[in-house]
């Protein structure tokens, strides 16, 4: 095997299972989740690039001492019927494991994204139905039903925010004004698109356990996000009762909305931005005990430690001196 398969299966093999473990388990995401966000970017990002990419320079490491060079070689053996290079059984059951593995990745990617756009049209023909625009909110639709519900619903032009009669009722102006800036936020910020890519992970790696990691944690680091935008219009004590009264409602899953108790209808219709019990109670505890963001120097090193694990995997690609 090549040493660059050997260093990109040691990378792939640390941002498969200790690194997203640790991550999961620190406590500073919660003072910086931007930050915290642009690793778990990073980590899946490099994970993948450094699974797929040790496989396939194992399977070319025959053909030529630059990836280049042996994607060209292994083209000459497909189209023009080459001479097979030193190919045996393991490089061509390596290169096809690559691209099996790239295809699914793909694949996933693009059905979890249909999935999810198919679910959210119907969801938005419900609400046609079953709710009507705010009068005194842009942009926000009432749904008619006592418990105390808001979400948002991305798509474009026509996002909308979503309440119902019963938390209108439940909350007080400020409270109702801090929900409507936290919904805004996942809409503004497209935090549905996050979710998309993680779902899509969890989907196509269902057996790897920290894709399952990984999804929570993105969950818990939008909403806080959301949250500290939430914080420049509300005060903490107002947030937090507002959360605690949004979360008395309907319970949402990690991909979509659950059957409502009094309206089927709304059975399987996707909601883009949900959260756990779990996530409630880890923002409400973040609220009740604020912490300073991470020093500026802080946040530098782990923007750079996303940048190399970005940057390493690619350059070890891409080096002619250990492909071969």
């Amino acid at each position: 095997m090549s040493l660059t398969a050997w260093i990109l299966a040691a990378i792939a093999l640390a941002l498969a299972w200790p690194v997203p473990v640790l991550l999961s388990r620190a406590r500073w995401p919660s003072r910086s989740p931007a930050i915290a966000m642009i690793l778990w970017q990073a980590v899946g990002l490099a994970g993948g690039l450094s699974m797929i990419g040790a496989m396939l320079t194992w399977g070319l490491s025959p053909l030529g001492s630059t990836l280049l060079e042996a994607a060209r070689g292994l083209v000459g053996i497909v189209v023009n019927n080459a001479p097979m290079g030193g190919l045996h059984f393991w490089h061509l059951f390596a290169l096809s494991a690559a691209t099996l593995l790239g295809a699914h990745l793909v694949f996933t990617l693009l059905l979890t994204y249909l999935r999810i756009v198919r679910q959210r049209r119907r969801h938005r023909d419900l609400l046609t139905l079953l709710s009507s625009p705010s009068a005194e909110q842009p942009g926000t639709v009432l749904i008619s039903h006592a418990a105390p519900v808001a979400y948002c619903l991305p798509g474009g032009a026509r996002s909308v925010t979503v309440l119902s009669e019963g938390l209108v009722q439940l909350l007080s102006p400020e409270e109702l004004r801090g929900v409507l800036t936290h919904e805004g936020t996942h809409l503004a910020q497209r935090h549905h698109l996050l979710l998309w890519v993680f779902a899509a992970w969890k989907s196509a790696l269902p057996w790897l356990p920290t894709s399952k990691l990984a999804q929570q944690s993105v969950n818990e680091l939008i909403e806080m996000l959301a949250d500290d935008a939430a914080l420049r219009v509300v005060d903490e004590a107002t947030l937090v009762r507002s959360i605690a009264l949004v979360s008395s409602g309907t319970a949402f899953d990690a991909a979509e909305r659950p059957t409502e108790p009094e309206s089927p209808a709304w059975e399987d219709a996707a909601a883009p931005v949900t959260e756990s019990s779990q996530t409630t109670a880890a923002r409400i505890l973040r609220l009740l005990h604020p912490q300073p963001p991470l020093p500026l120097a802080q946040q530098m090193l782990i923007l750079l430690a996303a940048g190399l694990l970005l940057l390493v995997p690619t350059a070890f690609l891409v080096l002619p001196s250990l492909l071969a």
